[in-house]
């Protein structure tokens, strides 16, 4: 599998798919659920994708 081309979802800035390749950092917040903070490759932003 190429994670660089799987989505981790869209950016909330511009509407771009998020490749999972641009992650910058996968946590579990306190309520259990898993997280990510990825970079945006249009926009290069540090979001959390949607």
């Amino acid at each position: 599998m190429n994670t660089n081309t799987t989505s981790l979802g869209r950016c909330p800035e511009c509407g771009r798919s998020v490749p999972v390749g641009w992650t910058l950092i996968e946590y579990e917040r306190a309520d259990g659920e898993s997280a990510v903070f990825a970079e945006c490759p249009s926009c290069e932003a540090v979001i959390r994708p949607e």
